[in-house]
């Protein structure tokens, strides 16, 4: 059922961020906004003045998020595929924000998923693209009308991952790729009504999505096809313990927040806002580096290498025997 209301706000404490000063910079929506990156910068937001909308799937979430903002923040239930929760979350937004039109829509909401290419879910995979890529352009489809009214800007939280790819990461990197092509296009196609559209690229970022990643890692191996499953097996165990590790030592989400806050307040902001520890030396590399040469790197800091386990003669013999 959903909840356009606001969530319960009681029970705030002494960790709640401080009341924002009166709203005067225009109203925002950001989605994912439950925890993380998306929290953050909704936090964030609201302390800066800005009227802040933070889209969340679990009334729980939404509720934490009104009572550590000191209901600075309003919690809206979205989910970014549904279709009529979009078109509820609109009809609220056009009614209560009329002429002022929106000043922002964060476009946050996503979700991770590793695999190996050969061993890839298609109907996992088609579910990612729904979150990451589908539900943003759908969302943005839907809420133009009022960015345009409110001169405001889509910020769209890519990734690092959109421009150079990650052997085993490649079901998200193909989703990141993707919102950028969609971010540049939307850029160039709004120009006419001066609706910026800003993509910020996070690399390594501490949140608890790590923490699904490194608990996930048996579940995800029991997936494989067991025929198949000694080709990857070790190889994907060793890239996700080496990323996680990588990723613990990452930047907080403030500094996402921080490049969102800005990708708003600028007058004339930039078109990408790469943030993240080794953001900038992931993307020098990307640009400079032949192909083969970036492999070697990349397999090597995932303490890879470019020789895998030999594979037993394919297919198996029980079923060539059946062919």
């Amino acid at each position: 059922m959903i909840r356009t209301a606001e969530m319960h706000t009681a029970g705030a404490d002494h960790r709640a961020v401080p009341p924002a000063e009166p709203a005067s910079r225009g109203a925002v929506l950001v989605t994912g906004a439950s925890s993380g990156i998306g929290r953050a910068t909704a936090l964030s937001l609201a302390r800066a003045g800005f009227s802040t909308f933070g889209a969340v799937r679990a009334d729980t979430d939404g509720a934490t998020l009104a009572s550590d903002s000191n209901g600075a923040v309003r919690p809206v239930c979205l989910d970014v595929t549904d279709p009529e929760q979009i078109h509820t979350v609109t009809h609220l937004l056009t009614r209560e924000l009329g002429a002022r039109g929106l000043a922002g829509l964060v476009n946050n909401a996503g979700i991770g998923l590793t695999s190996p290419l050969e061993l890839l879910s298609l109907d996992r995979f088609r579910e990612l693209l729904e979150v990451n890529l589908v539900g943003p352009l759908a969302l943005t489809q839907a809420l133009l009308p009022l960015l345009r009214v409110g001169h405001g800007r889509v910020v769209n939280i890519g990734s690092v991952g959109g421009r150079i790819a990650m052997p085993f990461a490649g079901p998200l990197n193909a989703s990141k790729y993707a919102l950028a092509a969609l971010n540049d296009a939307l850029r160039m196609e709004l120009a006419p009504w001066h609706v910026d559209v800003v993509l910020v690229e996070p690399a390594s970022i501490t949140t608890r999505a790590v923490d699904t990643l490194a608990a996930d890692v048996d579940v995800t191996i029991e997936g494989f096809p067991p025929e198949r499953r000694p080709l990857y097996e070790h190889r994907y165990r060793t890239m996700v313990g080496r990323a996680v590790a990588r990723e613990r030592r990452g930047s907080p989400p403030k500094v996402v927040a921080d490049a969102v806050l800005t990708a708003l307040s600028a007058s004339r902001p930039a078109t990408r806002y790469p943030v993240g520890k080794d953001a900038r030396v992931l993307l020098t590399a990307a640009r400079l580096l032949p192909d083969r040469l970036l492999d070697r790197l990349r397999l090597r800091a995932l303490g890879l290498s470019a020789a895998g386990p030999r594979p037993e003669a394919w297919p198996p013999a029980a079923a060539s025997n059946a062919l």
